[in-house]
């Protein structure tokens, strides 16, 4: 099984889960890599300090250094604010021990019900790309399937838990996972990796273009006239872009179209709100990006 990782040093995000505890001892083999394990407890499941217990059993035994948290979410957590909690958590370690990424065990099953998660939920082009590599989050496992983490696992007699979670199908993704994805021919699954891939790549020459745009614009400010200029699908990429630059990211295809075409239509001194409590000041000729008092 091939990995692509550089070598440095690394917080690894073990759940205690078959998928990350193959990653782990993977990863534990390759030259030049430091590692840090790291493990999360959402505070969901009443047996989780089994989790805990052995992913920590587990460090000790590579000798690697564990930390970890408790984040006491509930049973009723959503998702996103579990994801959110964990994400918290493991960015604090890297931070904290200067691990120049976290590495996570998303493979290529994950890529696929996120793909179909994303398209169920009105996704726009960021989302129809699936999990992606970011500067400080790598994904090495997104070209190897379950079935061979699960082989692997199996052939290297490795100890793992199964999350009680994984079967609630009250979860949209768990749903996606045990009646959609099912379904799914390989044709059709091959199809979908490979519209992924071609949407990651499009998305790579776009965000350089919409870069090259924002760079004159680097005060905090968005040229209308420019906006204004631009087609309109193009005006909602560049919104879309401006924003990421300034940590907003909850928004969705609808709030940008709602925002792009105000942009475009407002008077001077109009009042456009976003989400969070941000909000853009319409200007005669910029767009300023405002965060309203609580």
């Amino acid at each position: 099984m091939e990995l692509s990782v550089q070598p440095g040093r690394y917080v690894v995000a073990v759940s205690g889960g078959v998928d990350s505890m193959a990653l782990l001892a993977l990863l534990r083999h390759w030259p030049d890599v430091e590692l840090i394990v790291a493990h999360f407890d959402h505070g969901i499941r009443a047996d989780a300090e089994e989790d805990r217990k052995l992913v920590a059993a587990t460090a000790a035994s590579y000798q690697l250094p564990f930390y970890y948290r408790e984040g006491k979410l509930g049973p009723e957590t959503s998702e996103a604010h579990a994801r959110e909690a964990r994400y918290n958590f493991l960015e604090h370690v890297r931070a904290q021990t200067g691990a120049r990424a976290i590495i996570t065990a998303h493979h290529q099953d994950d890529l696929i019900e996120t793909v179909i998660l994303n398209v169920l939920r009105g996704t726009g082009r960021k989302g129809l790309a699936g999990l992606t590599d970011r500067p400080t989050v790598l994904r090495p496992l997104l070209a190897v399937s379950k079935q061979e983490l699960l082989e692997y696992a199996q052939n290297h007699q490795l100890e793992w838990r199964e999350d009680s979670t994984n079967a609630d199908d009250r979860y949209t993704r768990n749903y996606i996972r045990h009646h959609l994805v099912p379904r799914l021919s390989p044709d059709a699954k091959a199809t979908l990796l490979e519209i992924a891939d071609h949407t990651r790549k499009n998305n790579t020459a776009l965000d350089a273009v919409l870069s090259d745009l924002l760079l004159p614009m680097a005060d905090g400010h968005l040229d209308r006239h420019v906006f204004i200029q631009l087609p309109h699908a193009a005006s909602r990429e560049l919104l879309a872009s401006w924003l990421r630059t300034h940590d907003i990211t909850q928004f969705d295809t609808p709030l940008l179209e709602r925002v792009t075409v105000a942009v475009k239509t407002q008077a001077p001194g109009a009042i456009i709100d976003l989400i969070g409590g941000a909000r853009l000041r319409v200007a005669k000729y910029t767009l300023a990006l405002e965060h309203s008092e609580r």
